[in-house]
């Protein structure tokens, strides 16, 4: 099993997830609900984290939940965790394994919350210290970059979304997810030849707003993890106050513009940077507004709706960044420095 394998067997885990999970995830929403957390407090690390930066979006827009970003240390080496009260507890950990996220949860429950784990490893320290177990059945993933397990993370997300509103017709939209996933991947080729022209990149931004904020974090870090290029993740807003000054003359800028309520606004930035910057543009999208202005175009299915485009838009970006990896003359298995598990306290 590769990186490259991972990445091309994310269609059949998605079907699986959605198809054996549901009832489980159904139930879980029920105890939630009568619950009635006024807020989830979120503890992750890495990739993980950046599926929590989807759940802000998600589980804010659908379902009026706000979600505080827990600050781990406080936890553990300042042990002064804040007080947590009428809130939903979540820890996202791929092995489960990570000392301050485990810690997080632990002392959530002591207070009192209803605590959650979402996870590959349902024995886990983490899933042990939890009220309620999501497994995101994503297997056995021996790649270090987290790739499968990612989006399986933002499945569950999604899943439990719909399930706390009630929604059928998000369900029959989650239940196209695994076709979408075989779409995407038909990119794969063309990805892979233009991928050689950024051989010698060293530094680019990569851009998302809304959902795909999440979505421009991932893109980065796998940038990072496995071609060492210094990507940094932006909202599009935020970019334009003070970083957007890097941009000259034939600067990689990437970005993720499905179309949807920000799509206008990251479509101006876009021109912005086209247009009167000259930035090189490297785009993800389902619109051929926006995929007309890019140097590389990476179309995505044009009848994803906005709220599930993180779990398609990824996959031409891991894509992307397994082929540069390759182009650089790096090993994609074995990425210097970083391991699979780290465990940080």
């Amino acid at each position: 099993m590769t990186l490259h394998s991972e990445i091309h067997e994310q269609p059949t885990r998605l079907a699986n997830l959605f198809s054996t999970q549901r009832k489980k995830i159904e139930t879980i929403a029920q105890a939630i609900r009568t619950s009635d957390p006024q807020f989830v407090f979120l503890a992750a690390r890495g990739t993980s984290d950046n599926a929590g930066r989807y759940a802000n979006y998600l589980w804010g827009a659908k379902n009026s939940l706000p979600i505080a970003l827990a600050t781990p240390s406080l936890f553990t080496y300042y042990q002064q965790p804040p007080k947590i009260q009428n809130a939903l507890v979540v820890g996202i950990s791929q092995s489960g394994q990570s000392p301050d996220i485990v810690s997080v949860l632990e002392n959530g429950k002591k207070q009192g919350n209803l605590t959650l784990a979402i996870t590959n490893e349902p024995n886990s320290p983490l899933a042990k210290n939890a009220d309620f177990i999501l497994d995101i059945q994503a297997g056995d993933e021996k790649a270090v970059a987290a790739t499968k397990t990612y989006t399986s993370q933002l499945m569950t997300i999604a899943m439990l979304s719909a399930a706390l509103s009630g929604e059928k017709a998000r369900w029959d939209e989650l239940a196209q997810i695994a076709e979408w996933a075989d779409t995407a991947l038909e990119q794969d080729q063309k990805i892979a030849q233009v991928a050689q022209r950024y051989r010698y990149m060293q530094q680019c931004v990569v851009l998302g707003r809304g959902y795909n904020y999440a979505t421009a974090f991932e893109w980065a870090l796998k940038l990072k993890e496995l071609t060492y290029v210094a990507a940094e993740p932006y909202s599009s807003a935020d970019f334009k106050h003070g970083p957007v000054a890097i941009v000259e003359s034939g600067f990689p800028v990437f970005a993720i513009s499905p179309k949807g309520k920000v799509f206008d606004s990251m479509q101006d930035t876009l021109k912005h940077l086209k247009n009167d910057l000259r930035a090189e543009l490297v785009v993800i999208s389902n619109s051929l507004a926006a995929l007309e202005l890019a140097e590389i175009s990476i179309p995505i299915p044009e009848n994803v709706p906005e709220w599930l485009t993180p779990l398609i838009s990824i996959i031409p970006a891991q894509l992307f960044a397994y082929h540069l990896t390759l182009a650089k003359g790096y090993n994609s298995e074995e990425p210097r420095t970083i391991q699979k598990v780290t465990e940080t306290r």
